[in-house]
């Protein structure tokens, strides 16, 4: 193709590159001086909330950061929720793609699905059996006594700790 610049150009040439800058120039302009300038960019592509105090920060009397405590937990369960739910859709499809119940596939998405199994066993540590719009004082609650049941008896799950019997 013949350069802007080249010395010569033929008159067909010419027109063409007369022809584009007629028909571009004004879309170019517009979009130079007014559509790019008024853009807005955003950094997420969500909306960011300030976090909160939550809800042991809160005063008994303060009915409004209890309020807030509790939209901070419907977000956050929102987010975590959201979280749970790519994980698997990625280690499905990561199983359909390396062929189901294969072998290749059971090693190759093994790390993914170790990934989804944790964050989802994390997910039901946190919200599970609270219902499906939980208060931040319930997941309060809930957190205090599962520390306080990990203190006596150790990690949840890995059965109780047994008191050394004297005979």
């Amino acid at each position: 193709m013949v350069a802007e610049d080249s010395p010569s150009p033929s008159m067909l040439m010419r027109f063409f590159w007369t022809v584009g800058r007629v028909v571009d120039g004004p879309v170019t302009w517009w979009r130079e001086t007014v559509v790019e300038p008024n853009r807005k960019t955003y950094n997420w592509y969500h909306r960011k909330y300030n976090r909160v105090p939550t809800v042991d920060q809160c005063n008994v009397d303060d009915p409004v950061c209890q309020f807030e405590a509790d939209y901070q937990v419907m977000r956050d369960k929102q987010v975590d929720g959201q979280i749970v739910s790519i994980l698997r859709m990625r280690s499905e499809f990561c199983y359909r793609y390396h062929g189901g119940q294969d072998v290749t596939a059971l090693r190759e998405c093994k790390g993914l699905w170790d990934t989804y199994e944790e964050a989802a066993a994390n997910y039901f540590c946190k919200y599970g059996d609270l219902g499906w719009l939980p208060k931040a004082k319930d997941v309060y609650m809930k957190q205090k006594h599962r520390m306080i049941w990990e203190r006596r008896h150790g990690k949840v799950g890995t059965g109780m700790k047994t008191e050394p019997q004297e005979e």
